[in-house]
């Protein structure tokens, strides 16, 4: 693509995270008191009370599991990283500015939109921190951008989003060749002795059984890494980080783990397939917890893949997907 004279922003939209222990609590009650996350009648009198009730049941958890992780996530800083080395990438062919979007913790939407709109940006790119596509995911934090933009008075932003690069190559590439990374971990294991999980964040089932393409693309990805890597290795996939009672999309990682350490399994990788980015979910419920499953089941030698997080070649598929998207502007 030839230089690029119009200014772009592209802004990188992510859940967020509480970055210490007193962020925990009022982080808990934003996401469930996200419309996108928990639908149900008379939502607005409803869903303020109904997240406060989730909150409190579920805050000592959470704060134990913050605790554990060094008192807050990292999910900020790292995404920070990401906006970073992909401004400086996307320089090499126009005038970008990347910033950073959080649905439930800082920065929020609104913040970065009086940014844009005090910058006099008025080309947005929409780029998700999650490959594949979900209404509890890239759509509300895609309802809450156009919620902001429509109360801004002053605001001209012309926005495109990206909806998803679950099978984009690039993509795949970076993600096979972190997973080659875990691998090599095992040195002096064979390929048929070793097992990988492929597990992604849970969704109700009711939000699948709605439409929601995420647990196909989920599938799709991981039919092309394993693709990618000549179908050597025993694999499973899994979803994890339930919260509510409701029926959610499975197997669950915390229950697939046990029953392939049962079915003889001694080394496993783990790859946080929906994640791009190392949190609570990756380093707590991954690289903690569920070690300690696999540990009781008989697995002896138990990895968890560290998440692309500013991976040269993952900043690289970010940065085609931005330009391919600005090819196809209108």
């Amino acid at each position: 693509m030839s230089n690029i004279s119009e200014k772009f922003a592209v802004v990188l939209l992510n859940l967020g995270a509480p970055e210490s222990l007193d962020d925990v609590k009022p982080f808990l009650r934003n996401l469930f008191n996200d419309p996108d996350i928990i639908d149900l009648p008379m939502g607005k009198i409803l869903r303020p009370i109904l997240a406060w009730n989730i909150t409190r049941k579920r805050l000592p958890e959470s704060m134990e599991i913050y605790e554990n992780i060094g008192g807050g996530s990292p999910l900020r800083e790292l995404s920070q990283k990401q906006a970073e080395a992909l401004e400086s990438k996307l320089r090499e062919n126009g005038r970008f500015k990347v910033y950073i979007a959080m649905r439930y913790w800082h920065p929020f939407t609104k913040s970065t939109v009086e940014d844009l709109i005090t910058e006099g940006i008025k080309k947005v790119i929409l780029l998700p921190l999650y490959p594949q596509y979900s209404i509890t995911s890239t759509g509300s934090s895609l309802h809450e951008f156009e919620r902001v933009i429509k109360k801004g008075k002053d605001s001209e932003i012309d926005f495109r989003l990206i909806h998803d690069y679950h099978d984009f190559p690039s993509y795949i590439n970076a993600l096979t060749e972190r997973i080659l990374e875990g691998i090599e971990k095992f040195n002096g294991v064979g390929d048929d002795d070793m097992h990988l999980l492929f597990s992604a964040h849970g969704v109700p089932l009711s939000v699948i059984e709605k439409g929601d393409p995420y647990e196909k693309q989920v599938r799709a990805t991981v039919d092309l890494v394993v693709s990618k890597l000549e179908n050597k290795y025993h694999h499973s996939i899994s979803f994890q980080s339930r919260v509510t009672k409701v029926e959610w999309l499975g197997p669950a990682t915390d229950k697939i783990i046990p029953e392939l350490g049962k079915n003889g399994v001694k080394n496993l990788l783990v790859i946080p397939v929906a994640f791009v980015n190392d949190h609570s979910e990756t380093l707590f419920e991954l690289g903690i917890f569920n070690r300690n499953l696999a540990t009781k089941a008989g697995i002896e030698r138990y990895e968890v893949m560290p998440a692309l997080n500013d991976s040269p070649k993952f900043i690289s598929a970010l940065k085609e997907l931005v330009l391919q998207r600005i090819e196809s502007w209108n």
